[in-house]
């Protein structure tokens, strides 16, 4: 499986104003725009760090997933979540012919959107061929659409980088308290076989 961010979230739709707000940065001088690249690199450690956290994609972009075999030919479940659109099925033989599929649909879930064929079964995919999904992921499509608890979090945890950004004692995996109290209720459940026994 190989999964492909095609289009980043662009630097117009995060919340440098904001941030600066968050971080009580003086304004009304000649240079207040001389960290914006700066503060948009910690809005994109602190997105990214959710999204990891929660498996969820925060601001909508553009994904593609290839796969050389259904793990289930019954559907299949998308690697992020969730799935706003699916703008291509893409079978692709060995040789690198392509072939687009129709019958599919998407099972829309906020945890665990599916990708199910429209009958029995998914397409076989090509012996040495893959199947290409292009998709659109993402709570939304601007920073004004996120839920305010999410959106906090992100403030908060790009706060923690930026105030924080020459310590190294930090330990791996780190993350605020608050943050983590506010991204909880957004973590997937995993439950396994024989979980309660």
């Amino acid at each position: 499986m190989m999964l492909i961010e095609e289009t980043a979230v662009p630097e117009t739709a995060l919340p440098i104003e904001p941030f600066k707000a968050h971080l009580r940065l003086g304004t009304g001088f000649g240079e207040d725009t001389l960290q914006d690249g700066l503060l948009a690199g910690f809005l994109r450690a602190a997105l990214a760090a959710i999204e990891g956290r929660t498996g969820k994609v925060l601001l909508a972009r553009d994904f593609t997933w290839t796969v050389s075999s259904w793990r289930d030919r019954g559907g299949v479940v998308f690697p992020a979540a969730p799935v706003r659109a699916v703008s291509a099925v893409v079978l692709v033989d060995a040789e690198g012919g392509e072939s687009s599929v129709a019958d599919w649909r998407l099972e829309r879930d906020e945890a665990a959107p599916r990708l199910c064929p429209v009958g029995a079964l998914l397409p076989m995919v090509p012996r040495g061929g893959s199947v290409r999904i292009g998709f659109r992921a993402g709570m939304a499509e601007d920073w004004s659409g996120l839920p305010a608890d999410l959106a906090q979090a992100v403030l908060m945890l790009a706060a923690h980088y930026y105030e924080y950004r020459a310590e190294t004692g930090l330990s791996e995996g780190c993350m605020p308290f608050g943050v983590v109290s506010l991204i909880q209720r957004y973590r997937a459940l995993r439950l396994s076989p024989g979980a309660g026994r």
